[in-house]
């Protein structure tokens, strides 16, 4: 693939696949909650900065919210920025997939390579940027690597694998 760079954003080249990026393709809250499972309150991200074949940069502020579901006696913890990223995972494969009908679930496999730079996410009160890159996927399962930054601190990062739609996987396997 291709690519091709005019005043900073980046752009395929005639013909070859998703070119998101910038201010004109940003998406909000309720654009994502018709792409993934995720709803209500347990959607946590807010909107889509942009996105292409590759990579998906979401941004949030539900991490400071008092009623964020993943908030236990008050803490958020920083390894729950895993659902975040996760989240943005589901929603970049649900891009991709275009028209393809919306998977009803999916799941973690695997969380690797852990690494986390705060204790909360909390603490911070700019916005969450998450930013999710592929790094291999087929129609059922893919994996990610992400990093979470408020501002220009990292809060975390790793790699996830996941099942996309668990109910084509359960369907695939008992043929």
């Amino acid at each position: 693939c291709q690519w091709a760079s005019w005043s900073g954003n980046y752009r395929r080249r005639a013909g070859a696949g998703l070119a998101h990026w910038g201010a004109a393709m940003r998406m909000n809250r309720a654009d994502i909650v018709r792409h993934i499972p995720h709803q209500g309150r347990m959607c946590l991200l807010d909107g889509v900065e942009q996105y292409d074949d590759a990579r998906i940069v979401c941004v949030t502020q539900s991490h400071v919210q008092p009623d964020n579901p993943l908030r236990h006696e008050g803490v958020l913890g920083a390894a729950l920025g895993v659902e975040y990223a996760a989240q943005a995972m589901a929603l970049h494969c649900a891009l991709l997939a275009g028209d393809a009908p919306r998977a009803s679930s999916g799941y973690l496999t695997s969380v690797r390579a852990l690494e986390l730079h705060a204790a909360v996410l909390d603490e911070a009160p700019l916005p969450l940027r998450i930013e999710a890159q592929r790094l291999a996927c087929n129609e059922q399962t893919a994996m990610y690597h992400f990093a979470i930054h408020a501002g220009e601190r990292l809060l975390l990062q790793g790699r996830l694998s996941a099942v996309m739609d668990a109910g084509a996987l359960a369907s695939a396997s008992s043929v």
